[in-house]
């Protein structure tokens, strides 16, 4: 692997429920390098959402430091925070999430413009993007014109529009069929690849697990087992 881009040190999160305390991340300490696929598995409930709101700065834990890229995250203002989000942060999420009166252009366009850019420049770089990921036949296309998986290409699109060092891909598969499923996927490494973003995915899809670099595995709030894709056998419906 490259250098550490994302160290997060004795990192815990509990949220105060009046006569109960509930441990949603106990003492996680956790290197993930630059450029790197990681894929973080775990039943509902274990923390694997916790986790993604620290590292995406959504949140903050109550004990311990995450520092991304040199840059102490809990260190900073709301502020700083929101601006770090939006410089070195892209999301992808299981419902898409685009606006459904807007093209793909100006989907893709939309945190550019949030972050400053020219209208121009914005439509600009929405195009190279979408056309990276296979859509420029369907840049004038809205949401409801166009199919689940290029939805979610769109989805991917925004997510580099800024050029962020962080992709955090929230079960980018769950609402796809299986071949559109393994599309998205095979996107996800490559674009890892070529753009050298590091990709952190929540999933249950082990065909997302095959072209991992690393999988982490999370139970109750702490990390359970961390383990290089070589050596982790995957067959259909089992991991071992």
């Amino acid at each position: 692997m490259s250098e550490v881009l994302i160290q997060i040190r004795g990192v815990r999160k509990e949220y105060d429920l009046g006569r109960t305390v509930v441990h949603a991340l106990r003492e996680i300490n956790l290197d993930i390098y630059k450029g790197e696929y990681l894929s973080v598995m775990g039943p509902s409930g274990s923390g694997k959402s916790t986790l993604f709101n620290m590292i995406g700065a959504l949140d903050r834990p109550t004990a311990g430091t995450i520092t991304v890229a040199g840059v102490e995250l809990t260190a900073l203002s709301p502020r700083k925070l929101a601006h770090f989000r939006g410089n070195y942060i892209g999301y992808v999420f299981q419902a898409y999430n685009l606006l459904p009166a807007y093209d793909a252009v100006t989907n893709v366009a939309m945190p550019l413009l949030f972050s400053g850019k020219r209208p121009d420049e914005a439509a600009a770089r929405a195009k190279e993007v979408l056309i990276r990921v296979g859509l420029g036949e369907r840049l004038t296309h809205r949401p409801d014109e166009l199919s689940g998986g290029q939805q979610q290409r769109v989805a991917i699109a925004r997510a580099l529009a800024n050029d962020p060092a962080i992709i955090l891909a929230d079960e980018p598969t769950a609402n796809l069929d299986l071949h559109t499923g393994e599309e998205i996927i095979h996107l996800l490494r490559r674009l890892c690849r070529e753009f050298g973003v590091t990709v952190i995915t929540a999933t249950h899809d082990h065909k997302m697990l095959d072209v991992s670099d690393r999988i982490l595995w999370i139970e109750d709030g702490a990390i359970a087992r961390l383990e290089r894709r070589e050596d982790v056998e995957i067959s259909t419906g089992t991991v071992e």
